[in-house]
C-alpha cells in the first residue's frame, strides 16, 4: 500500500505560480510511477502530467506543456508539480496518483493509489 498526501494548493492570481507536493509513505516510492490529475467543478478528472519512478518518462497534457513541470525526489518520497503562468482555467482540485505498473500512463484507471486532492484557485 502507498499513501499519498498532497499539499501546496491555494489561491493565486492569473500569471502567478504554485508548487504542489505529493508525499508518499508505505513503500519505496522509487518503484512507482506518479501522475498529477485535476478535476474542475462539473467536469471529469483529467490528466496533467506523469513521471516514472526513475524520474524519466515525463509526459504532459498539451494544456499545461511549457507552463508546468513535474519532478520527484525519491530520497524524500515526494513528487512535485511546479505550475507557472497560471490561468483561470487551471482552477481545479489537483490529485496525485501512483502506480506500480511500469510505463507511462495518461489515464486515471492505470493508477492504483490516490491522494485526497488539493484545491488550486486562479483568479482572473
Amino acid at each position: 500500500q502507498v499513501q499519498l498526501v498532497e499539499s501546496g494548493g491555494g489561491l493565486v492570481q492569473a500569471g502567478g505560480s504554485l508548487r504542489l507536493s505529493c508525499a508518499a509513505s508505505g513503500r519505496t516510492f522509487a518503484g512507482y510511477a506518479a501522475g498529477w490529475f485535476r478535476q474542475a467543478p462539473g467536469k471529469e478528472r483529467e490528466f496533467v502530467a506523469t513521471i516514472r519512478g526513475s524520474g524519466g518518462g515525463i509526459y504532459y497534457d498539451n494544456s499545461v506543456k511549457g507552463r508546468f513541470t513535474i519532478s520527484r525526489d525519491n530520497a524524500k518520497n515526494t513528487v512535485y508539480l511546479e505550475m507557472n503562468s497560471l490561468k483561470a482555467e487551471d482552477t481545479a482540485v489537483y490529485y496525485c496518483a501512483a502506480t506500480s505498473r511500469s510505463g507511462t500512463y495518461a489515464y486515471s484507471r492505470a493508477y492504483e493509489y490516490w491522494g485526497q486532492g488539493t484545491q488550486v484557485t486562479v483568479s482572473s
